[in-house]
């Protein structure tokens, strides 16, 4: 890799690591009190989804281990949020809806969280906005292609 082309990723890389971890650090502040990050994500993937996913796909979508979003899926649950039943062709497997408590703390957060974004697309405008996500949607894709084997 070139020096200049080095120097472009190492730039890209930081603004991302860096807005992450301020993006991070404001929804904890504003998320309700103990809903974690990975809570709200995972809900909010169930209600724009729909249906029913298993553990296994909801850990390939948010590229964590099955441990951990068993953890994740067993603190939602406890809180009345999702609904996890044992998949009806497969014993050994189980699958994951929201709840409708589930869907209210959803839309809370996304509440809480409104301002926020909104605030930052205002200081952006929308038109930087939409011209970035298809950028960094194409980021992740091609990170995640990399990250499994060929």
């Amino acid at each position: 890799m070139s020096e200049d082309k080095n120097s472009l990723a190492i730039s890209l890389f930081s603004e991302v690591l860096a807005a992450d971890q301020m993006i991070r650090n404001r929804l904890h502040r504003v998320l309700p009190k103990g809903m974690e990050i990975s809570h709200f994500s995972v809900l909010n993937h169930l209600a724009w989804h729909g249906g029913e996913r298993s553990p296994a796909q909801l850990a390939e979508t948010f590229n964590v281990t099955r441990g951990a979003m068993t953890n994740t899926l067993n603190r939602l649950e406890w809180a009345g949020y999702v609904h996890i039943r044992p998949d009806w062709d497969d014993a050994r497997r189980k699958m994951v809806a929201l709840s409708p408590a589930g869907r209210r703390a959803r839309d809370q957060a996304l509440s809480a969280i409104a301002p926020m974004v909104s605030d930052v697309i205002d200081k952006l405008g929308e038109g930087a906005v939409r011209a970035t996500v298809p950028i960094l949607r194409q980021m992740r894709v091609e990170l995640s292609n990399k990250s499994k084997p060929d």
